[in-house]
């Protein structure tokens, strides 16, 4: 099949790796512009883009891809199919319409379950036991089209956002193949998404790392890890901020404490919540390099009932 790729971040790297390695034709990637990055806000291109460059694949990057030369220059290509994976711009019917089997859409959530944005951090955020990864026939809504496939995995109890979104991005392309199989062999099958159990949810912005301690420590660990690596859960020691990389649900202490009050438990660093404790397994202070707690505790003398919260103006 003659395939256009549309992708940017590295989620949507494994797919077109797999399109490449295959027998199919990737004639072209539309990925988003490079965008700046850094303190010396130096240029840096999409990781798709990177990849397709080493193939030698063209690349095109529109700020809008609903502008119509870009609609004239898909339409003069004749794909098969148009492959998109966190792509980052709405596709338009136009556009959709195009190919001769349509828009395919690489999904890493089990729809109708988390639609929209940032669906891995909300599996965690939640506490779902499983996820996985929708094909689905692309339409003018948002994660709306019909399903194609699906395949489930565990979400561990260990599993970051970044561990879960490393296994989903390799299922990805294994199931576009099978999918680009079932088109070409006309035994490809549509089901419509439940509506009542849809579920949308919004991006994630770096403000709601903020851990507000009266809630459980259930929830506070499932914070920690679906914000790691961005925007990662932190709080404020002495005005400070205080990433917590690792943690670990743990018995509260035998004294009364109030939320956020620091304690020490098995030689390791701990903290009251709104119901149970949290073990700080991992943290990284402002200006310093990430550490285990435990060697935290050997450096930063009289944490012992301390109590983490807002900045000290606040």
């Amino acid at each position: 099949m003659r395939i256009i790729y549309m992708g940017t971040p590295d989620f949507a790297v494994n797919p077109l790796k797999a399109l490449i390695m295959s027998s199919h034709e990737v004639a072209a990637v539309f990925t988003q512009p490079d965008k700046p990055q850094g303190r010396k806000q130096q240029l840096v291109m999409p990781p798709v883009k990177k990849l397709a460059l080493e193939y030698g694949i063209p690349v095109y990057q529109p700020e809008r891809i609903r502008e119509p030369e870009y609609l004239a220059l898909i339409k003069s290509m004749k794909p098969d199919v148009i492959v998109v994976a966190a792509f980052g711009q709405i596709v338009t019917k136009e556009i959709l319409d195009a190919p001769r089997f349509g828009c395919i859409n690489v999904h890493a959530s089990l729809l109708p379950r988390y639609r929209g944005a940032s669906p891995i951090q909300w599996s965690i955020l939640n506490g779902d036991t499983q996820t996985g990864v929708t094909i689905m026939r692309m339409n003018e809504g948002i994660d709306t089209g019909d399903i194609i496939l699906q395949r489930t995995i565990p979400i561990g109890e260990d599993d970051t956002a970044d561990t879960l979104f490393d296994k989903l991005s390799a299922l990805g392309g294994p199931l576009v193949l099978e999918v680009l199989d079932q088109l070409s062999s006309g035994t490809v099958s549509y089901q419509k998404q439940d509506e009542e159990q849809a579920c949308y949810v919004k991006m994630i912005k770096k403000e709601m790392g903020l851990m507000d301690w009266s809630k459980p420590a259930v929830v506070l660990e499932r914070q920690v890890r679906a914000f790691n690596p961005w925007p990662c859960a932190y709080t404020f020691l002495e005005g400070k901020q205080l990433k917590i990389w690792r943690s670990q649900v743990c018995a509260p202490p035998a004294l009364k404490a109030v939320p956020g009050q620091i304690f020490i438990k098995d030689r390791e660093l701990a903290v009251m919540t709104g119901d149970g404790a949290l073990k700080i397994l991992e943290l990284q202070l402002a200006g310093k390099k990430r550490m285990q707690g435990r060697d935290f505790l050997m450096g930063y003398r009289n944490l012992n009932n301390m109590v983490l919260g807002l900045m000290d103006d606040e």
